[in-house]
């Protein structure tokens, strides 16, 4: 008979209950999950009801009773937040116990700390349900693309900022409506911070780079704005012209410019961004996610499901359990070496300055409604070597005229120089609005 793999659980929120429902009812499934058992889980309140499904035998609210439990073998930790998560899935770790985890927070700021301990104690820490829900890409990233040299990963993943802009583009809808409905239907957290500044789609972005170019890159280096600013009258103008407006997260490799530098450099931010409606991310909407990944040999492929909830993100825990299942039932300890790939040991990765990244942009200017205004932006934009792919006027009236420029491709630091120039011209009243386009 093979032995049950005991799983320990820290938090039974949204996700932990997801996961704990899963294991208790293994009919239908995987033939493995039966052979998963739910012996510890790690509450804050014990007093708060939580069913006939969950006994209150294996409730605890001291999560290192967890950890520490003989009758562990894998910690699931869906807790959230740097500490204590990050503190005890270092305890885990050091106990010899395998751990899988949905934060993508604590993988983003300390994935090589982690990584090296895992490595040292020789187990597994797991990451799927980090980034995208319950849509598989850590795995494919490491294992069935891992053969390609990877040119670009984009991605909407973020849940919460791409329904509340999926109702706004269809609907013309307030933001402060939209975010207060997403709250009430459980899409968007009470303090929905990490969200919509997106800082969320940061953390996963980082994770997703690591992965994609073989190194870790610091998180809080990359540049990452959010849709809090973001105006309805500049999604009604990009779908005029033939755009859609999400909020992606990028990361791409960039020529390096020494071949002596041991780093690779690499372009990684998150904003809004104007989408060309043909592009295969423009059609993403709701609470879904979407990841495309642009690589030689295989091309573009795109990875497109549920990104949050307690479905899909336990589905994913759920998943990595069974993957250590397997490593198990075939009597391997450590036969492919996982932690995040070991990927600081094959290459070192650093982030290009803002400036130097180059993008298309989408420039909303509030003007005077007077003859030449257009031909005098276009000639300081000349000036200093940004091409104008469109620019149109908008809203003429007595009070002004609004101006969209979209460039073609440009470093983002002659974007800036230029726009500081044409602030200068009597005619434009400012910068109303600023974004970068696919």
């Amino acid at each position: 008979m093979r032995k049950s793999i005991g799983v320990g659980l820290l938090g039974l929120g949204t996700v932990g209950t997801g996961v704990a429902n899963i294991i208790q009812t293994p009919e239908g499934r995987n033939p493995l999950v039966g052979g998963i058992k739910l012996v510890r889980v790690a509450v804050r309140d014990l007093k708060r009801p939580r069913g006939a499904s969950i006994s209150p035998d294996l409730l605890t609210n001291d999560p290192n009773k967890v950890v520490d439990d003989p009758s562990v073998d894998v910690v699931v930790e869906v807790m959230g937040g740097i500490e204590p998560a990050l503190s005890l899935i270092l305890r885990a770790i050091a106990k010899g116990k395998s751990v899988v985890t949905a934060n993508k927070a604590v993988i983003a700021r300390h994935g090589e700390e982690i990584a090296a301990a895992a490595k040292t104690s020789g187990v597994y820490v797991l990451i799927e349900a980090a980034v995208g829900g319950g849509i598989p890409i850590i795995e494919p990233l490491k294992q069935s693309l891992g053969s390609n040299r990877i040119q670009k990963v984009s991605g909407i993943i973020n849940g919460t900022t791409n329904y509340i802009l999926s109702r706004i583009a269809k609907e013309g809808a307030a933001y402060k409506d939209v975010l207060k409905e997403a709250q009430e239907l459980g899409y968007a957290e009470s303090d929905p911070e990490a969200d919509v500044e997106g800082l969320d789609a940061a953390d996963k972005i980082a994770i997703l780079s690591g992965l994609a170019f073989g190194g870790p890159i610091n998180r809080e280096s990359i540049p990452t704005q959010g849709i809090t600013s973001l105006n309805n009258r500049d999604v009604d103008y990009a779908n005029k012209l033939g755009y859609g407006v999400k909020l992606l997260a990028v990361a791409e490799r960039l020529d390096k410019e020494n071949s002596i530098d041991p780093y690779l450099p690499l372009a990684v931010w998150v904003q809004p961004t104007l989408v060309p409606k043909e592009h295969p991310l423009a059609g993403v909407n709701g609470v879904n996610n979407a990841i495309l990944v642009e690589g030689d040999p295989i091309g573009e492929v795109m990875f497109f499901g549920p990104g949050a909830g307690s479905g899909p993100t336990a589905s994913a825990v759920v998943a990595d359990i069974l993957n250590i299942a397997g490593i198990r039932t075939i009597g391997s300890k450590n036969n492919c070496l996982d932690p995040l790939l070991e990927a600081s040991s094959w290459r070192k990765c650093k982030l290009v300055e803002p400036q130097k990244i180059i993008q298309k942009h989408y420039l909303r200017l509030k003007t005077e409604d007077s003859p030449g205004v257009i031909g005098q932006i276009g000639s300081v934009f000349g000036e200093y070597g940004v091409s104008i792919q469109s620019i149109v006027q908008f809203d003429a009236t007595e009070a002004g005229a609004e101006i969209v420029v979209i460039t073609h491709e440009v470093e983002q630091g002659k974007i800036i120089t230029s726009l500081k120039s044409i602030k200068t011209l009597e005619e434009v009243k400012g910068l109303s609005s600023h974004m970068v386009c696919l």
